[in-house]
């Protein structure tokens, strides 16, 4: 597996690992509908949070957050809803970035709640 494969998939066991310590529910991960993948569908009280996971090895050209793009928006969005439909859930959704980056032999988790509406 690539090197930048293996990063993605630690980000995604960290994240995992923050999110259960912070209380939420982890009910999904990696859940695919046609073209799209969440990485991570986690429920806290009343919110089901849809989170993407962006993982990078430094900041030299960005912070993780910034590689969110409109594109893969609109693809969590698609799946979002077919997943609310498939389950019959009658929850609040709510779209998170948890972004990963390494400082010298750390990662710095930041969960950003509300990264992004959808109307």
């Amino acid at each position: 597996m690539a090197e930048h494969n293996d990063l993605g998939k630690l980000g995604e066991e960290l994240a995992v690992e923050f999110l259960q310590k912070n209380g939420y529910e982890i009910l999904e991960t990696n859940w695919i509908f046609d073209k799209a993948e969440i990485d991570i569908i986690a429920k806290k009280a009343e919110i089901l949070a849809v989170v993407e996971v962006k993982t990078r090895s430094s900041i030299d050209f960005g912070l993780p957050q910034e590689f969110v793009k409109p594109k893969k928006i609109q693809l969590l969005l698609k799946a979002v809803n077919e997943y609310v439909v498939q389950n019959d859930l009658d929850v609040e959704v709510r779209f998170d970035i948890v972004a990963i980056h390494k400082t010298n032999s750390e990662f710095v988790i930041e969960h950003i709640e509300e990264a992004f509406y959808y109307f």
